[in-house]
C-alpha cells in the first residue's frame, strides 16, 4: 500500500500526463481526470482504496464548482433570457425527468431512482459546449443563445436537486414531510442571505480590500465560501448549496472578477480530485458485462434528449433547422452529472449495475459531443428540408451586398473593431461588405444604412457570394485563432493571392496566424501599448512630432506592410519625407542582369536596401527568401532611401 506522499505524486503524475494528452487533443480534461480514477481506484490497479477521507477532500471541489456558478449568476442577466432560460431550460430538464422517471419505475427500480437518473441525464457540459460555441464564433446565433440558455437553467437546476435529492432515500410517507422541511430551510436561508447578506457583504469585503494585503483578501474568500456552505450543511442542507449563495453575494459587488481570480486555482485542483474520486467509483469489469447496456443507454440519451429539446425548441417558436442544431449540441451528458452520481452512490436509490453504467454512458457521450457538435450542420441539412430554402436566401442577402462592388474589402466580423474599421473605409471611399453571426447587430446595422449581411465567413460558398474573387483585400476582426484559422484557410484555398489582414489578441497567436497565411496580424495588446505611451510622452511635454515619428518607428519595426512607402508626385521633393524610407517597384525585362540569378546573389544589402516582395503573375510574395530564383517580368519591390534605391536598381537591369 502506498503512502500518502506516495498516493499524492502517483496521482499528480498520472493527472498531468493524461490531462496534457486529452488538451492535446482538444478533448475535455474531465475525461483524463476520470480515467485516471478509473485506473487507480479500488476496481482496476488498487492503488488507492475507496476512502471516506479522499471522498470527504473532494466534496470541495463542488463547493468551489457551484461557489463559481454562483458568481456568474446575475438576475439582469437571467431577466434578459428569461423566455430561454425559465422557458426552453425548464423544457429540457423536466422533460427529461417526466420521460425517465417511468421507465425506471417500469423496469423496477421505483420512482425515486427513475427521478434521480433522469436529472443526472438531463445535465449537458457547460465547459464543452461554452467553449465549442465561442471556437466556432456561434455564441450570437439562435442555437448558440438556445445553448447557453438551457445551460443556465441547468447550473440553476443543481442548486434544488441537490436538496431534493437525499430527500429521495426517506420513506415514501416522510418524504413529502423531509422535502417540506428542506424547502422551508431552504427558502429560510435564502431570505436572510439575501436580504441582509448583499450589503454586509459589500461592507465587509471593502475593509478587506482597503488593507491592500492579497494573502488577506484571498484568506478572506475561503472563509466566506466555507463560512456559508458550512451554515448550510448546519441546517440539514447541502454544502454546495451554501457555496453557491456565497458566490452569488459577491456577484453583486465590485470584487467579484478579483474573488473569480483568486478562487479558480482552488476550484480546478479540488474539483479534478473531484473527478478522480467519481472515476475510481468506475468498475470496468461491471461496464464490460453490461457493455449492451451502455452503449444502449448512450444511443437513448442522445436520441431522446435531442428529441426534447428539438420539440420544446419548436414549441418556442423556433425554426426545425435551429431547434435541430440546439437539440444537437445539448444531446451529451455534462460534469454536473456526475456531481448527482455522487449524491446519489451513498444513498442506495439505485443498483451499482445501473449506477455504473450511467456513469460510463455520461464518460462515452461526452467524448461524442465534439464530434456531434461538427457533424451538426450536415445532419441538419440532411434531415431539414426547409435549411437549404434558409441557406439560399442567406447567401442570395450576402451576394445582393456584393454584387455590384468590385476591389472591395471583405470584414469578417462586425463587432466594434470591424464596425470602426468600416468607418474608416468609409471616410476613405472605400466599399466593404461585413459577415456577421449576431442577427441582431445585423438587423440594427443594415437598418442604419451600413453593407453588412448575416453569414457565416468560414464557409466556402459565403465567402464566394461576398465577392471573394472580385475583392481586393479581407480583414479578420474577431480576436478567436481558431476561428480565424478556418476563415484564412477557407479564403486562400479560393484566392491564394488574397492579403488578408488579421487581428490577435496576443502577440503569442501572431505567429500561428502568420503560418496560417496572413498578409499582417494587429496585436491588441502591441498596439494598445503604443497609445499608452504616446498619449503618457505628450503629456509629459515631449514634443508631438517626436512621439509620431517614435511611434512611426515602432510600426516599421514590427509590421512589414508598414515599412516604407511608395513616393508620388504629392510627397515634397526637399521635405522631410525625401529621405525617408520609401518602397520602389522594377521590372525585370528579359535582359536584365538579374534574370537567373538569385536575390541573395544581387548583393542589395551593399546598398542597405532590402526586398519587400517580389510580384510574379499577379502573386505577390513578402518577405523572399535569398534563394528566390529572378524570372522575366517579376516585379521586385525595393525598399530603402532614395539614393540607395537608385543604385540597387542600376544593379538588378544592368549588374553595375
Amino acid at each position: 500500500m502506498l503512502n500518502t506522499l506516495e498516493l499524492v505524486l502517483l496521482l499528480l503524475a498520472a493527472a498531468v500526463v493524461t490531462v496534457a494528452i486529452f488538451r492535446s487533443l482538444n478533448l475535455p480534461p474531465v475525461l483524463g481526470y476520470l480515467l485516471v480514477g478509473a485506473a487507480v481506484g479500488p476496481h482496476a490497479l488498487k492503488l488507492v482504496p475507496a476512502s471516506e477521507g479522499a471522498s470527504h477532500l473532494a466534496e470541495f471541489g463542488v463547493v468551489f464548482l457551484m461557489f463559481s456558478i454562483g458568481l456568474e449568476f446575475s438576475l439582469p442577466r437571467l431577466l434578459a433570457m428569461k423566455r430561454t432560460v425559465f422557458g426552453l431550460g425548464a423544457a429540457q430538464v423536466f422533460g427529461c425527468i417526466a420521460v425517465v422517471m417511468p421507465v425506471g419505475h417500469l423496469l423496477g427500480f421505483g420512482w425515486g431512482a427513475g427521478l434521480a437518473l433522469g436529472s443526472t441525464l438531463a445535465m449537458s457540459s457547460t465547459a464543452i459546449l461554452s467553449k465549442l460555441l465561442a471556437d466556432r464564433m456561434e455564441l450570437d446565433s439562435k442555437h448558440g443563445r438556445e445553448t447557453m440558455g438551457v445551460l443556465l437553467f441547468q447550473d440553476i437546476a443543481v442548486v434544488p436537486l441537490l436538496i431534493l435529492i437525499p430527500a429521495l432515500s426517506q420513506q415514501a410517507e416522510a418524504l413529502a414531510e423531509t422535502l417540506g422541511i428542506a424547502a422551508l430551510k431552504a427558502v429560510v436561508l435564502l431570505v436572510l442571505v439575501l436580504g441582509f447578506g448583499q450589503r454586509l457583504m459589500r461592507a465587509w469585503f471593502t475593509i478587506v480590500a482597503r488593507r491592500r494585503s492579497g494573502e488577506l483578501f484571498m484568506l478572506n474568500v475561503l472563509l466566506i465560501t466555507l463560512g456559508l456552505a458550512w451554515l448550510s450543511q448546519l441546517v440539514g442542507l447541502s454544502l454546495a448549496l451554501g457555496a453557491f449563495l456565497a458566490g452569488m453575494l459577491i456577484s453583486e459587488t465590485e470584487f467579484r472578477y478579483q474573488v473569480e481570480e483568486d478562487i479558480k486555482p482552488f476550484r480546478d485542483v479540488l474539483l479534478g480530485l473531484f473527478f478522480v474520486t467519481v472515476g475510481m467509483f468506475l468498475d470496468v469489469h461491471v461496464i464490460v458485462s453490461h457493455l449492451f447496456a451502455v452503449l444502449g443507454m448512450v444511443a437513448a440519451l442522445l436520441v431522446v434528449k435531442c428529441a426534447i429539446v428539438f420539440a420544446a425548441s419548436r414549441a418556442f417558436g423556433s425554426s426545425a433547422g435551429t431547434a435541430l442544431r440546439t437539440g444537437l449540441w445539448l444531446s451529451a451528458g455534462g460534469e454536473f452529472g456526475f456531481v448527482l452520481v455522487s449524491q446519489i452512490d451513498g444513498l442506495g436509490l439505485m443498483p451499482p449495475a445501473l449506477l455504473q453504467t450511467t456513469v460510463a454512458a455520461l464518460v462515452v457521450s461526452m467524448l461524442l459531443a465534439p464530434l456531434i457538435v461538427q457533424a451538426s450542420d450536415r445532419i441538419v441539412l440532411r434531415f431539414v428540408a426547409s435549411e437549404w430554402l434558409l441557406r439560399s436566401m442567406e447567401l442570395t442577402r450576402v451576394a445582393a451586398q456584393s454584387m455590384n462592388t468590385s476591389k472591395h474589402i471583405i470584414v469578417c466580423g462586425y463587432g466594434r473593431s470591424g464596425q470602426y474599421m468600416a468607418r474608416f473605409l468609409e471616410q476613405e471611399n472605400v466599399s466593404y461588405v461585413a459577415l456577421d453571426l449576431d442577427p441582431e447587430r445585423v438587423r440594427e446595422a443594415a437598418a442604419a444604412g451600413d453593407t453588412v449581411v448575416y453569414g457565416d465567413a468560414s464557409r466556402h460558398e459565403t465567402l464566394m457570394a461576398a465577392g471573394i474573387m472580385r475583392a481586393s483585400a479581407l480583414v479578420i476582426s474577431f480576436g478567436e485563432v481558431e476561428a480565424a484559422l478556418r476563415v484564412l484557410h477557407r479564403a486562400l484555398a479560393l484566392r491564394p493571392d488574397l492579403p488578408i489582414v488579421t487581428r490577435a489578441a496576443d502577440e503569442k497567436d501572431m505567429d500561428r496566424l502568420s503560418q496560417g497565411g496572413a498578409a499582417e496580424v494587429v496585436p491588441e495588446a502591441f498596439e494598445g501599448s503604443i497609445m499608452l505611451a504616446s498619449h503618457a510622452l505628450a503629456l509629459i511635454g515631449v514634443p508631438l512630432n517626436r512621439v509620431v515619428r517614435r511611434i512611426r518607428d515602432v510600426r516599421n519595426q514590427r509590421y512589414a506592410l508598414m515599412r516604407g512607402f511608395f513616393h508620388g508626385t504629392s510627397d515634397a521633393a526637399d521635405g522631410p519625407e525625401s529621405r525617408q524610407v520609401r518602397l520602389h517597384p522594377v521590372t525585370l525585362p528579359a535582359g536584365a542582369h538579374a534574370v537567373g540569378r538569385t536575390l541573395g546573389a544581387m548583393a542589395l544589402d551593399e546598398f542597405g536596401v532590402t526586398v519587400s516582395a517580389v510580384r510574379r503573375r499577379n502573386i505577390r510574395g513578402l518577405a523572399p527568401s535569398a534563394e528566390t530564383l529572378m524570372q522575366a517580368g517579376d516585379v521586385v519591390v525595393l525598399m530603402g532611401v532614395p539614393a540607395d534605391l537608385e543604385q540597387a536598381e542600376g544593379r538588378l537591369l544592368r549588374g553595375k
